[in-house]
């Protein structure tokens, strides 16, 4: 990884409705790499197609997604950027009238009108997840992303609100991580010990408990398969929700964990240099970015040239998110946040 900044994996809804990859989202995803990205992250790629969340999402369920997978694997490669595969299935907040079926959980959910997974159905969700990583490697990407944050169907495993099995992949946190970590060791067994493997986990809200998050965390350096762990902070300088420790940051939970090699990134509201700056020197290894690259696909040249650098303020105009490399698709997505696109 030639720098420590990280692009983080963003839905942009450009994808064509069979999962293949779009021109609009491999020109998105390439100027990041020619602004400097050390490591270029997909969003979230649909691994079984039950779990599609929107429209225009990225897939990896299927060998015919390798052809454009491959060709945005080479281009990256050849702008010096590390490429991950971010693989993902939404459980329950799957989309039905997408996906062609009811949405699966866990659990029965009454609230996202969600049925419970059965035993085979969670073994061969498992399944794809690892396919899915053999199809990224056979495309040539340097790894993937367990996407096990934001209460999608890992998360949703992990957390004792939305898992109420009885068999083995319910009840305590072991259980509650079998799944996880099962295709943490099928994708390792599969694509080698020098396919990066990484996962990304929400230490707040949607039913996770941090004490849990950081237990996991523990057993995850412990075991030794994975080679990243991708914290979802939301912003980096909060408090923990709750907390009773006066001052102690949510990252310092993290941070002051002996970690054993493992790699550590965080997310969450990094808009400058001075942000960059004071994440890595509390520790982290690298930093993830959202916003800020969205607004500039060159922000770690930027920050690298200006450490006093300010990522522009939102709102901003159409045309100029246009000029940043989002397609048409993904502006009207980013229409949908409250003060981003200002017409």
């Amino acid at each position: 990884m030639k720098n420590r900044f990280m692009l983080a994996p963003l839905t942009n809804m450009q994808s064509h409705e069979d999962g293949t990859l779009s021109g609009d989202e491999k020109h998105w995803l390439t100027m990041r790499a020619k602004g400097q990205f050390g490591l270029v992250m997909t969003c979230a790629a649909l691994v079984q197609f039950n779990g599609k969340c929107w429209s225009g999402q990225l897939g990896i369920y299927s060998d015919g997604h390798i052809e454009g997978l491959r060709s945005l694997a080479n281009d990256l490669r050849n702008e010096g950027s590390l490429s991950v595969v971010q693989l993902h299935h939404g459980g329950m907040r799957s989309y039905a009238a997408l996906a062609g079926e009811m949405s699966v959980c866990p659990s029965e959910n009454v609230e996202h009108d969600a049925r419970a997974m059965t035993l085979e159905e969670v073994e061969e969700t498992r399944d794809h997840f690892i396919a899915a990583a053999v199809r990224a490697k056979n495309s040539g990407f340097d790894g993937v992303e367990v996407h096990g944050a934001h209460g999608y169907l890992v998360a949703q495993f992990l957390s004792a609100e939305t898992n109420q099995r009885t068999d083995r992949y319910g009840g305590n946190l072991e259980n509650r991580s079998r799944l996880l970590f099962e295709i943490i060791d099928g994708i390792r067994e599969a694509c080698g010990s020098d396919f990066l493997l990484g996962v990304r986990l929400s230490p707040e809200r949607f039913g996770m408990e941090l004490a849990e998050v950081k237990e996991l965390c523990g057993i995850l350096v412990a075991k030794g398969q994975v080679d990243f762990l991708d914290i979802s902070l939301w912003d980096v300088f909060k408090t923990p929700e709750g907390s009773e420790e006066d001052g102690k940051l949510l990252l310092d939970h993290f941070t002051e964990m002996d970690r054993k090699g493992v790699k550590l990134t965080v997310a969450g509201k990094i808009y400058g240099g001075k942000e960059v700056h004071k994440v890595l020197d509390a520790g982290v290894d690298f930093v993830t970015v959202g916003r800020s690259g969205i607004l500039h696909h060159d922000f770690p040249e930027k920050v690298m040239t200006n450490p006093g650098f300010k990522s522009t303020e939102i709102p901003v105009a159409s045309d100029y998110l246009r000029s940043e490399g989002l397609g048409e698709s993904f502006i009207k997505y980013m229409q949908r946040w409250k003060g981003f696109v200002e017409d």
